[in-house]
């Protein structure tokens, strides 16, 4: 085991289940990973075996059919699935996310009707935010679910749905209180623009085309990196959505159950800037060993060293930040801070650690057959997923401003 990245304090059952991940990561995924991602194919077989393992009903309660384990277990299982390929990582968070919004906010009706399922991997699930016309500001969304008798009538276009083919559960937001963004009739200015959001339950059929009468989820998004999970658009077009699956039954509530998902989003993305990020580092140490210049192995060279020094001292900083997040997350306290932290911190560490790698690689790294090559392409998405860097560094600026605010 890699004496880089451990966490103290771990219960003997959180300490079996990553032995467990490990294994599985080192013997089903890693052998495949980059053959699968060259082919931009869909890891069935993997899939497969993670829910054999129960990964998918990690932190579903017990009552539900899952483990109930905590948000921190989840991230470091992230973690080690990452190491192998950042792919399959993507593949359980949106799952997850749907899942601990259910679990938070759903009504007793859509916990029992989803979450069992969804701790077997019978019911996959996806959210969905974003929109082609608009990136990081949620507020100016502009799919509509419009109330008619007992449904709602959802209309719009969606962007950067993963899972979007394979999931049969989608979250989505949308704006709800039709007429408000005018004001009220007795001239009342109109709220602000996060309190008229829902979030809204949308079952489907797996596969691409028209999934369900006024729903299509068009075919793969073609990617530089992150291949084999599948990311897609989702158009509504006269989509009918029983009342009973609004999330939590309330209208209007949407912006906040959202942006509590997105911090678990951020824990996950944070995990697996850390994944790949020791991946980049192993690959590096191992070949800086193997590789000869002027005699004697590259590694033995005064340069290789301090960037090693570098690499994993990254690493192992990145690992702190997310475990502290994570566990912030799992007390009950607010997190944002230490989500935006981790995940602005991990994202931008992977990156340098993954392209350090491939200057030890040399002219090898810009190959397809070295392992560095794939992981030097995925590296990007995390900069951005979630949030990006700018969108990190206002929160945490927010935020400590509350904290360090001047008295009086």
């Amino acid at each position: 085991m890699s004496r880089l990245a451990q966490t103290a304090g771990l219960t003997d059952v959180q300490r079996e289940i990553l032995a467990t991940v490990r294994d599985f990561t080192d013997k089903e995924i890693l052998p495949v990973a980059t053959e699968l991602e060259h082919r931009d194919e869909y890891p069935t077989q993997i899939v497969e075996g993670l829910k054999e393992l129960g990964l998918f009903g990690l932190m579903i309660p017990e009552e539900y059919g899952g483990l109930g384990e905590s948000l921190l277990t989840y991230a470091l299982c992230v973690e080690e699935i990452a190491r192998g390929w950042m792919s399959v990582s993507g593949i359980i968070n949106t799952h997850f996310i749907v899942a601990y919004l259910l679990k938070r906010y759903g009504t007793d009706e859509q916990k029992d009707t989803f979450l069992p399922r969804m701790a077997l991997g019978e019911v996959r699930g996806a959210f969905s935010m974003s929109e082609p016309a608009l990136g990081s500001d949620v507020s100016a969304i502009t799919s509509r679910g419009v109330r008619d008798g007992d449904a709602y009538v959802l209309n719009g276009q969606k962007m950067w749905l993963t899972n979007g083919g394979t999931s049969t559960l989608v979250a989505v937001l949308c704006r709800s209180d039709e007429g408000r963004d005018e004001g009220r009739p007795d001239g009342t200015p109109p709220p602000p623009p996060h309190r008229s959001m829902t979030t809204f339950l949308v079952e489907k059929e797996p596969g691409f085309g028209v999934v369900r009468p006024g729903l299509t989820i068009p075919g793969k998004i073609d990617k530089m990196g992150y291949k084999g999970v599948d990311t897609t658009e989702l158009i509504m077009d006269g989509l009918r959505i029983p009342a009973n699956r609004v999330l939590g039954g309330t209208t209007g509530r949407g912006f906040y159950q959202m942006m509590d998902g997105v911090e678990i989003g951020r824990v996950n993305v944070a995990a697996r800037g850390c994944g790949v990020a020791r991946r980049a580092f192993e690959l590096g140490v191992t070949y800086a060993q193997q590789r000869h210049t002027f005699g004697k192995p590259i590694a033995q060279h005064q340069a290789i060293q301090f960037k090693l020094a570098e690499m994993a001292t990254k690493v192992e900083a990145a690992h702190a930040m997310m475990v502290n997040a994570a566990r912030k997350k799992d007390s009950g306290e607010r997190n944002d801070l230490e989500a935006g932290m981790a995940k602005y911190l991990a994202s931008e560490y992977c990156k340098e650690v993954v392209e350090d790698a491939f200057r030890i690689h040399g002219g090898y790294g810009f190959s397809k057959e070295y392992e560095i090559e794939r992981l030097y392409r995925e590296a990007p998405m995390l900069l951005i997923g979630e949030g990006t860097a700018e969108i990190q560094k206002m929160i945490i600026g927010r935020r400590l401003l509350e904290e360090y605010q001047i008295q009086g």
